[in-house]
């Protein structure tokens, strides 16, 4: 049954609310602790029994951390980074050139920093090298280092890691492992096929991170002293867990909690320099780190220099902090222009082809590499479906994959380039990244739609809106939304709460920039609440609230607090409405 009747919504969506089973869990809750009915939807939607309630609201990190040694090759990696710190010896950090990579290679470079040590950071280039150590760079490297880490890739490097002739080689990864390793001193990855996949949730900072825990442990028994304060370097872990859409569960909660207090005191100033070159107002929240920051240090590596964002997170200078940070909020300006101009072509593109097939795909002839894969998430959006956008250039295309809950996309992209039917393949079960021969473009994408298919992709119809409640406008204040809060943080694998606000009118609405929409709504009782919507013109919301006509909507969205001249309002990120 829909929720308030809404069986088709502005944006084509049906209304569904809580379980009748999550309503009685969420009582239950409220009745055993007292907390507000909204945080207990939170905590009944996320299955927290009430007598952990208090507990899971105040994540301990002493208490979620796994042991380190749970992951394989773990004692063995960092004893070798040790024995590289304590002999002085030459090391290389070999990173992917995203914000987890970034951050993966500034965290082990601001460790050997503290220690007096320096390392020597590669990160290839996207577009002339590809993702991952390849035989060149990696021969390179070897020939003047004792030590080269892979952060953010490797696993899959059989061939490069061989090529490194003359160094050991550690990898430090999370991405899926094939049914062979490298040869290499040590794999450490959750995501090895002889792992229990329990920590697969980590990001390869987080496994960067476990790693430094563990060469404390080492240090320490070995009577060498603690070492660099590693909760200081939470901030980097935070941020590279929200940008690469690792899920909020588990240690990841705490990891991202305590990363943005950290970064709340302002004491990396790379950090501090990009926050305020993004206007960012408020103290940091997921949001921040996903929508702000993450895309800006994203933007070197997309269509940079690709170590801009690893050196904004290193660096000591703050006038050197400054300009890397107004570097890479120009490129994100770029890259938004880039991705424009793409995300258009490729619309059109797979419309033609039907959005209702298991893959939803498109290819261009010169379209950048550095914004496939963001274009591949708004196809995924707009469609409900797998997606995947393919730059062809020669050749050859390269591309990336973006999957819905329940898909895995990286299996069937691995499967495929097992195959033969890509040249290349990998990634993890939400995001992949692919190469395949132009005169099999065709054939390619039809193979992995047959196992996407396989997977229930075909049956995949139009997404339901999932509300944990319905809240009138008098409700929502910022009280009520710190108490909220308080259960998250909300990002991937841990959604926001979103709520319905019944039958309201529409005192104000406004288009903001191109595609966004400012609109202020009444009960008619005295209460009204502000909202934005981004996006609002790209589906049929936009102009018809703006063209409402005196119409009543009920509204659906999530709570946010808007500071705003130093004063702090409750406001709703739209996402959907329908007429009352």
């Amino acid at each position: 049954m829909s929720f308030l009747g809404v069986e088709t919504s502005l944006t084509g969506r049906r209304w569904v609310g809580p379980s009748l089973d999550l309503d009685r869990a969420s009582e239950h809750i409220a009745q055993t602790t007292d907390l507000p009915p909204a945080v207990c939807q939170v905590l009944a939607r996320r299955n927290v029994p009430a007598h952990e309630a208090t507990g899971f609201l105040n994540p301990q990190l002493k208490e979620l951390l796994p042991d380190p040694r749970k992951m394989k090759d773990m004692e063995i990696a960092a004893a070798r980074f040790l024995e590289a710190v304590e002999k002085r010896q030459r090391i290389a950090i070999f990173a992917d050139y995203d914000v987890d990579g970034g951050s993966s290679a500034a965290l082990l470079m601001v460790y050997l920093q503290e220690v007096g040590q320096e390392a020597t950071l590669y990160i290839p280039d996207r577009i002339d090298e590809g993702y991952g150590p390849n035989d060149a760079a990696m021969s390179g490297l070897a020939r003047d280092h004792d030590l080269i880490i892979c952060v953010d890739c490797g696993t899959l490097s059989h061939g490069p890691i061989a090529a490194a002739q003359g160094a050991d080689v550690v990898v430090l990864d999370h991405h899926l492992g094939g049914e062979t390793l490298p040869e290499c001193v040590a794999v450490v990855n959750p995501n090895r096929q002889d792992e229990d996949g329990e920590l697969g949730y980590f990001c390869a900072a987080g496994v960067v991170f476990l790693m430094l825990v563990e060469t404390r442990r080492q240090a320490r028994e070995k009577g060498l002293g603690t070492g660099p304060d590693l909760m200081a370097l939470l901030d980097l872990v935070a941020l590279a867990t929200v940008a690469d859409v690792a899920p909020l569960i588990g240690a990841n909660r705490a990891l991202v909690r305590q990363g943005l207090k950290v970064m709340a005191r302002r004491q990396r100033i790379g950090l501090v320099a990009l926050s305020d070159i993004s206007r960012m107002d408020a103290s940091p929240s997921t949001y921040h780190l996903g929508f702000l920051l993450g895309p800006r240090i994203n933007a070197g590596g997309r269509i940079g220099k690709a170590d801009l964002g690893a050196r904004l997170l290193t660096t000591t200078n703050p006038h050197e902090a400054q300009a890397l940070a107004e570097r890479l909020d120009q490129l994100n300006t770029e890259r938004r222009d880039i991705e424009n101009a793409v995300r258009a072509a490729a619309l059109e593109q797979a419309e033609e082809r039907g959005f209702d097939a298991p893959l939803v795909w498109a290819a261009g002839e010169g379209w950048h590499p550095g914004v496939v894969g963001i274009v591949a998430s708004r196809l995924k959006e707009a469609t409900g479906r797998p997606a995947v956008v393919i730059g062809l250039d020669g050749d050859e295309g390269k591309g990336s994959g973006r999957s819905v809950s329940g898909i895995d996309l990286g299996a069937a992209i691995q499967r495929c380039a097992a195959d033969g039917a890509l040249l290349k393949g990998g990634g993890h079960k939400m995001a992949a990244g692919l190469t395949v021969a132009r005169d099999k473009l065709d054939m390619a994408m039809a193979r992995l739609s047959d196992l996407l298919e396989k997977q229930g992709a075909g049956d995949l119809g139009p997404s339901d809106l999932k509300l944990d409640g319905m809240l009138m406008p008098g409700a929502a204040s910022v009280d009520l939304i710190e108490q909220i809060e308080r259960a998250g943080p909300f990002g991937a694998g841990a959604p926001a709460p979103r709520y319905s606000f019944p039958d309201l009118a529409v005192r104000f609405a406004k288009r903001v920039g191109e595609t966004h929409l400012k609109v202020s709504l009444t009960d008619g009782l005295g209460a009204n609440i502000d909202a934005i919507c981004f996006g609002a013109f790209d589906t049929p919301l936009g102009q018809r609230m703006l063209d409402h006509g005196g119409a009543r909507f009920h509204v659906a969205g999530r709570l946010e607090v808007n500071t705003w001249g130093g004063r702090q309002t409750a406001q709703l990120r739209l996402e959907d409405a329908a007429e009352a």
